[in-house]
């Protein structure tokens, strides 16, 4: 079997975040694609739905992580700029759709860029509300 570059694969908000995420704050924003030959910035879209493009940085609270880095970015395909579920700082949310896509970064490295279809409250926290 044979992958192209870009290849996306599934994968489950647990397995990728299993012990959550929380986002950080003000750090939502529309990605925007660059032409060089014309010096124009203009919103990005999804090559796969055609949808914009929106990034957020989060902050993963897995404790197995140690002192490595937390901070990574989710971007997040939808025709409007997804609403975090209460706007507090640092609040935890759940991504759905994910895919991750593997790469080979510039310093020859494997690296993977997550993306989503969208966010929402965490299932235990939207249970509690509701109760």
């Amino acid at each position: 079997m044979a992958l192209r570059g870009g290849t996306r694969f599934a994968v489950r908000f647990e397995d990728v975040f299993p012990a959550g995420c929380a986002l950080v704050p003000e750090s939502m924003g529309e990605v925007e694609d660059y032409d060089e030959k014309t010096g124009r910035r203009s919103p990005a879209k999804d090559k796969l739905t055609g949808q914009r493009v929106w990034q957020v940085r989060v902050m993963d609270l897995d404790p197995e992580l140690g002192k490595r880095s937390r901070e990574t970015t989710v971007k997040i395909s939808a025709d409007y700029q997804p609403v975090p579920p209460t706007g507090a700082p640092f609040e935890a949310v759940e991504f759905d759709g994910m895919t991750v896509t593997p790469y080979v970064s510039n310093n020859n490295r494997m690296a993977y860029s997550l993306r989503a279809t969208g966010l929402r409250a965490p299932a235990g926290v939207a249970k509690k509300a509701a109760v």
